[in-house]
């Protein structure tokens, strides 16, 4: 989940209106504006891996230091492992996690506050390390189970295409054309998650809704509906 749009959502009124009754996981990359969701108990915060190695990474960019190396060293090794299990059942990726990253995550941890001992409070490498060490608990939640991922990415590539159309066409109209939009998105964006062409998908559903029964729309869901051949 990416942080909202400047303005009221910016306290986090929306996201905490959207996610009024959810109870679950909720990935996201430590946006304030959701505490009050993850304090109220019935909602688990799991932190984004690749937020975290990105302050690092950007750091590294401008000043490569055998530190920032080998903390992007580190981090890599949690990814190459997420690379393994990719797809693998969730009692599989947990049992691995437990075995195999656990180790590297507390070694990381061990290794960053022996670094922070050494490193100017103020210093940029610091500070990227202060994240990790501060959202610990929810960058390591993913290893504790199946379900999670180590970052949200899979979710802002997502939604990327709504802030590149949001330049291009600037304006939907109304509050009801962004909520319309809304929910095109969603439809065309889980089609692309399930493999469905969309353009194939639309022009199919479009054909046949208006006789679909009303009880059983959830037949035509991405993940539910096979698109016959043209």
């Amino acid at each position: 989940m990416s942080n909202p749009l400047p303005g009221p959502c910016g306290k986090g009124a929306h996201p905490q209106t959207h996610l009024a009754g959810f109870s679950g996981l909720l990935q996201a990359d430590a946006y304030a504006g959701l505490n009050p969701l993850n304090e109220e108990g019935h909602i688990r915060e799991v932190g984004c891996m690749a937020h975290a190695r990105r302050k690092i990474h950007d750091i590294h960019v401008r000043h490569p230091s055998p530190t920032t190396t080998e903390a992007l060293h580190r981090i890599g090794g949690l990814y190459a492992i997420e690379t393994d299990i990719r797809g693998r059942p969730a009692e599989e990726r947990q049992q691995v996690r437990e075995t195999r990253s656990r180790p590297v995550l507390n070694s990381l941890e061990c290794w960053i506050r022996e670094k922070l001992t050494t490193l100017s409070r103020q210093a940029d490498t610091a500070k990227a390390f202060d994240y990790l060490m501060n959202h610990r608990q929810a960058l390591c939640y993913y290893a504790s189970g199946g379900w999670a991922e180590i970052d949200n990415n899979i979710a802002e590539n997502a939604l990327r295409v709504v802030s590149l159309g949001r330049k291009n066409y600037l304006f939907m109209g109304s509050d009801s054309g962004g909520e319309r939009a809304a929910l095109m998105y969603t439809l065309i964006g889980s089609c692309k998650l399930n493999g469905v062409e969309p353009e194939a998908y639309l022009r199919h559903v479009l054909a046949i809704i208006a006789d679909h029964p009303i009880n059983k729309i959830k037949d035509l869901l991405p993940w539910n509906l096979n698109i016959p051949k043209e």
